[in-house]
């Protein structure tokens, strides 16, 4: 698995994979027909489109800060054949590929508490559960910590305590609420649809900005603003706040950056006829080119 990397000012984005996963894709789209999402990420024989796992490492002259660790190393084995998790290193490993030990991240932000976003949060030590990263504060929206300690019957499969639970023992947990400034140039701020305590994370440094956009827009298909997942438990609010953010991100010339695009990780957003279109920095698929179209 390679990593990516971009210079945003001062700062350096690093893209740590933890692999690869198909998800059904009828679920990934929503009220889309399958024959329009389809010629975008064709499906396999068991209708699961293939997703990636694309967290990222911020190095900045104050601290050194991760985005989402991933799906992690203690999943059964049922949910790897569900979702057919294609991982050949561990995401300590991906970590150590781009130069890093998990003791030199200052700080771990999860954009949510589903299973595949922090995952690696935790790890198995001589039968017991710690946290990955010994010196990080583990920065999490309040209503989301609330919502994953609390689960319904239609979020409960979504939230596995021992990804985030460990965090709280150790003293390791930062609850936010909404806008926070993490370090100089690295804010978080609620992005709620996907879940009520879902958030997003503007980058910069100079005159440079960037949004990780966690599962707000989780692929460069997802540009499109009624391309809305099945798994987003509020779509209206995700509608609206697509919009808001992309008529912001084209105005300020922001960077995105897609935690579940197997193929467009860094992309900027120019304004079309009236449509939103992406220039990718990286893209081996030319059918994602230009997503909206």
């Amino acid at each position: 698995m390679s990593s990516e990397s971009v210079k945003l000012g001062q700062f350096e984005l690093s893209i740590v994979s933890d692999g690869r996963f198909w998800l059904d894709g009828g679920s990934m789209y929503g009220v889309v027909p399958k024959v329009m999402w389809n010629k975008l990420t064709p499906a396999d024989d068991f209708n699961r489109v293939e997703l990636s796992f694309n967290c990222l490492l911020i190095e900045t002259p104050d601290g050194n800060v991760l985005i989402d660790t991933g799906v992690g190393d203690k999943l059964k084995d049922r949910f790897k054949e569900i979702y057919k998790m294609d991982r050949d290193i561990t995401f300590v490993e991906s970590l150590n590929r781009v130069g890093f030990k998990p003791e030199n991240i200052d700080f771990v932000i999860n954009t949510h508490l589903h299973f595949d976003h922090c995952g690696g949060n935790t790890i198995k030590k001589d039968g017991k559960l710690i946290p990955t990263f010994p010196n990080a504060k583990y920065i999490i929206q309040k209503q989301e910590w609330f919502d994953a300690t609390n689960p319904n019957e239609k979020t409960k499969a979504s939230y596995l305590k021992e990804n985030f639970i460990p965090i709280k023992e150790s003293g390791q947990l930062m609850l936010v609420h909404d806008k926070y400034e993490v370090l100089p140039g690295i804010k978080v701020f609620i992005t709620n649809g996907h879940t009520r305590g879902h958030q997003s994370v503007l980058i910069e440094s100079g005159d440079k900005k960037a949004i990780y956009l966690g599962d707000l827009i989780p692929t460069a298909s997802h540009i499109k603003i009624p391309y809305i997942a099945a798994y987003d438990l509020f779509p209206l609010d995700v509608v609206e706040k697509k919009k808001e953010i992309l008529e912001q991100a084209i105005k300020e010339k922001w960077l995105l950056v897609f935690e579940h695009d197997p193929k467009v990780v860094f992309a900027y957003v120019i304004e079309e006829n009236r449509k939103a279109i992406l220039q990718p920095l990286r893209s081996t698929n030319p059918k994602l080119q230009n997503p909206t179209h």
